[in-house]
């Protein structure tokens, strides 16, 4: 009313001076037009919401008002459907970047998350983690510059990101533990603040990027149960283990958003634990973002297999609702209408819910001027730059560990002749990317990336995998290596031509090959496995199809054998002649057939392939001629060499996340075992048997256990990114100086581990566990040495808000530069009640020139003492003294001094 007359005003005020002097008739036309004239003006003036000068809650409050219930509704799934009256596009809040953007074609693929934490070094931490919000900054701009759809963002494209992972990592046979930064509160917390904040930005106004801390809370295995497991968890081990790094992610971090967990904790599912996510998120922690579901969690409450409680949707989207689950990722919330109608929830619910979601989006800046947010300015040129792969590099040179050296490492260049890489990490692709990983515009292997350094100095190198990774896997045989497979007769491209086709839904019985082309890709191999948490590239998540053309020429004369793994239907041609036929609907399977080939002639090749489930699943391999001979290879080469590198360990092929995998061993993406594979056992125990210097190179993303003796050396090398060849291939010649150190204990066998299933902390991590480890946390070795002079505690005397800082005095006694992380931990000398054996207070990664000594001041806030008191449901520091050691690892404390806490 006020803005109409003011419009009003000035409309008569142009009409004067004659206004006085007119009939009435006049006058009243006047106040009509001026109204018209006001109501126009009015339609045209943008809505609120669309100010970018209000407040963010007025603003959002704004939208809300003017949203039907069930366009409200439609905001609160994971695909946010669009709202074309009022130019609202799509929104997909679905994206990843656990260790560069991930599943959106190129980026920059940085080391796994366990091999950046192992790094122990936040501040680049946080680089990494600019970087990559830079990278999906500029993804996303570029969508918006290019988008022919009203800027409408699909799954992967979005600025609101699913990372990190900082569960504790409770137990290593967990297939997703490297997605986390390890086993310990402190060193967790203090990477998830940093990635936080690298992930968010600066800007006091706009978010470059939303970070999301998962999975809340207690969660860590095992993946074949986790739509219905409950992890029983005592008050302590929740306050004390699994809780803390959550809330420094929130608290210091500032994450603006959360995951809810899949499995129950204590009896209540995640997304409907209201203790959780309402009682301890917001009430203690004062929370003031969103809550996301793991990719639809909220259905577990009620579908079969799931937790069993909830009757039906309707009533689990109520109680996701209420508890504080914000956003479903899935549909269940498609049934919150008929949640209204029944009374399981209100409006208000749903506006408060809506709120918590979209103030996000306004912070991103999606419904201002672009030139008003200033990441609306980074240009695609900025995603996968030379300045973030050298980035890569420094990354993973900082994550490699060296667990053992007996002085055969660094090898000298002018001393080594001929040099055999054996074992089938270093052969494989996968080993560089780790699960949630992009594409790098170069993958470059261990193998590769070795064979390069040593040969670009005149050194001879003899390479061969030698054995499978396990018993059991790839049992078709073997991937079809480089030279064999081209795109067609002329053989001017190594691999097969993919073409992938979209199909809204196929037929089980009689699916067809041939849809909707969505893209033209080259394969070097045929080796697939998607769903909807996690896609393959361009292939549709369900109902896909495709079809492999090119020319095998095999490099001898004799029988083949091809073998195709597959889960749905499969047909594979040669020369046209169908040799594998299974098109319908099966369980993944093993399919083969035996062809005489031809040395040197190009032979047709076509493999079909029709998904039929909500996996997809396809692999191409074979055996050739005295391929059953390949351990006799590698020892053959083994024996011509005079130095022996052991590219061993385990892939994303066997661990990872809610996997289908039947090699021995390994279940549903965890392991059965820690130890080493047999066939790996066996190529270890024969190489060194030969007496020769053998360094082994791991790759994998937990603890090994395999016996430490037979190798001169080992190097940890974890998943190490598009730059790790590079860098494992510059340490084994003393190019760079490796000072990684775990993030996790390496226990010797399985039988010093408690029940994978109990989640009680006794017995686990180097913080409650007293045997003898493998290696321990904090582990990692040096091509340097360092003496630790003196330790000293200020004060000596402390309050539990204060801050006490040690002062370490070291010296790099060696001939090398290097870097040491100096640890710090504390062990309470007359606790109250059991406490940790030890726990990590406080660290710090140092560069040393050789010779030189520096006095490092570690600060130590006494609140890193605190511990959870049942009775009186609060945190507390006990008074009382408390040991504090200084060393390089968990089990070497070379220095020690007393503190007091008040």
């Amino acid at each position: 009313m006020r803005f109409m007359s003011s419009n009003l005003m000035r409309t008569l005020t142009f009409a004067s001076p004659c206004v006085k002097s007119a009939p009435a008739f006049v006058f009243v036309a006047l106040i009509t037009c001026a109204f018209a004239h006001a109501q126009q003006t009015q339609t045209h003036m943008p809505p609120a919401f669309r100010n970018p000068d209000l407040p963010v809650e007025q603003r959002v409050d704004d939208l809300i008002s003017r949203l039907t219930v069930e366009e409200k509704i439609s905001q609160l799934m994971m695909a946010s459907a669009a709202i074309p009256r009022l130019e609202i596009p799509a929104y997909d809040w679905w994206n990843e970047a656990l260790h560069g953007v991930g599943r959106n074609g190129t980026a920059t693929v940085y080391p796994q998350a366990i091999a950046l934490a192992a790094t122990w070094n936040p501040g680049l931490h946080f680089r990494v983690a600019d970087s990559i919000s830079t990278e999906a900054r500029a993804k996303n701009n570029d969508l918006l510059a290019n988008s022919k759809n009203n800027g409408a963002t699909k799954r992967y494209q979005g600025l609101t990101i699913w990372s990190p992972n900082i569960n504790i990592f409770r137990d290593p046979r967990w297939g997703r533990g490297q997605e986390t930064y390890g086993e310990d509160p402190l060193l967790t917390a203090e990477l998830a603040v940093a990635f936080v904040r690298g992930l968010q930005g600066g800007d006091p106004h706009y978010l470059k990027t939303v970070a999301t801390v998962k999975h809340f809370a207690v969660h860590s295995g095992p993946e074949p149960l986790r739509h219905r497991f409950n992890a029983v968890v005592s008050e302590r081990d929740l306050r004390e283990t699994y809780l803390p790094a959550f809330e420094a992610g929130i608290r210091e971090g500032g994450a603006l958003s959360i995951m809810s967990a899949y499995n129950a904790v204590n009896g209540i599912p995640a997304p409907a634990n209201a203790a959780l996510l309402t009682g301890i998120l917001r009430g203690e922690w004062l929370f003031d973002g969103a809550v996301v579901g793991d990719v639809d969690n909220v259905s577990d409450l009620w579908r079969p297999n799931g937790h069993g409680f909830a009757a039906d949707a309707a009533e689990a989207g109520a109680l996701a609702i209420k508890a504080g689950n914000e956003l479903c990722s899935g549909r269940t919330y498609e049934a919150l209408g008929d949640a209204l109608k029944r009374g399981l929830v209100t409006e208000a619910d749903l506006d408060r819910a809506l709120r918590r979601l979209l103030k996000l989006r306004f912070m991103l800046g999606q419904f201002d001027p672009p030139e008003r947010v200033p990441y609306r300015a980074i240009p695609i040129s900025e995603n996968d730059s030379p300045a973030h792969d050298r980035l890569a590099l420094e990354a993973a040179r900082q994550s490699l560990v060296l667990l053992k050296n007996d002085g055969t490492l660094p090898l000298d260049p002018a001393k080594l002749k001929t040099v055999a890489i054996l074992g089938p990490a270093g052969f494989e692709e996968s080993a560089l990317l780790g699960n949630y990983a992009g594409t790098p515009s170069r993958k470059v292997t261990l193998a590769d990336g070795i064979r390069a350094k040593f040969e670009a100095r005149g050194i001879r190198v003899l390479a061969e995998p030698a054995v499978p990774l396990v018993k059991g896997f790839r049992v078709t045989g073997d991937p079809i290596p480089p030279g064999v497979l081209f795109t067609d007769a002329t053989r001017a491209t190594p691999g097969l031509r993919a073409e992938i086709f979209a199909h809204e839904k196929q037929d089980a019985k009689k699916p067809v090959l041939a849809g909707r082309l969505v893209a033209a890709r080259t394969h070097g191999q045929v080796d697939l496995q998607w769903d909807e948490t996690q896609p393959a590239g361009d292939i549709p998540v369900a109902n896909a199809s495709l079809r492999w053309t090119g020319v095998m020429v095999p490099p001898s004369t004799g029988e083949y054998t091809l073998g195709v793994v597959a889960e749905g239907a499969v047909r594979l041609y040669i020369d046209d002649k169908r040799v594998i036929d299974s098109w319908r609907r099966d369980p993944e399977r093993p399919l083969s057939a035996t062809v005489a080939l031809d040395a040197g002639r190009a032979c047709d090749i076509r493999l079909e392939y029709a998904q039929l489930t909500g996996k997809g699943r396809v692999q191409l391999g074979w055996i050739a001629p005295g391929n059953n001979d390949a351990l006799e290879r590698a020892m053959a080469a083994a024996r011509q060499a005079g130095h022996i590198i052991l590219t061993l360990g385990l892939t994303p092929d066997l661990e990872g996340e809610s996997m289908t995998v039947t090699a021995e061993g390994f279940s549903g993406g965890d392991r059965l075992t820690l130890a080493l594979p047999e066939t790996q056992r066996v190529l270890l125990e024969k190489v060194c048997a030969l007496g020769k210097p053998t360094v082994l190179v791991l790759t994998g993303g937990s603890a090994i256990s395999f016996d430490q003796g037979k190798p001169n050396a080992v190097l940890l090398a974890w998943y190490y990114g598009q730059r790790g060849a590079d860098a494992v291939a510059e340490a084994l010649i003393g190019e760079t100086n490796p000072a990684g150190r775990l993030p996790v204990t390496f226990y010797q066998d399985d039988s010093q581990l408690p029940p994978f299933d109990d989640y009680a902390m006794a017995g686990r991590t180097y913080r409650y566990f007293s045997d003898r480890p493998l290696y321990a946390f904090g582990h990692g070795l040096s091509y340097t040495t360092f003496d630790y002079d003196k330790i000293k505690l200020s004060p000596e005397t402390a309050a539990p808000g204060d801050t006490i800082t040690a002062s370490v005095t070291i010296k790099n006694s060696g001939p090398r530069d290097g870097d040491e992380v100096i640890q710090v931990y504390a062990t309470a000398v007359n606790p109250p009640v059991p406490m940790p054996l030890r726990q990590l207070a406080g660290f710090k990664r140092v560069s040393l020139k050789a010779g030189e000594t520096r006095t490092v001041e570690i600060p130590v806030p006494a609140a890193r003492l605190r511990r959870w008191s049942i009775e009186e449901r609060s945190y507390v520091v006990d008074p009382g003294a408390w040991q504090f050691t200084a060393g390089p690892a968990s089990d070497r404390p070379a220095l020690s001094a007393s503190v007091t806490v008040k």
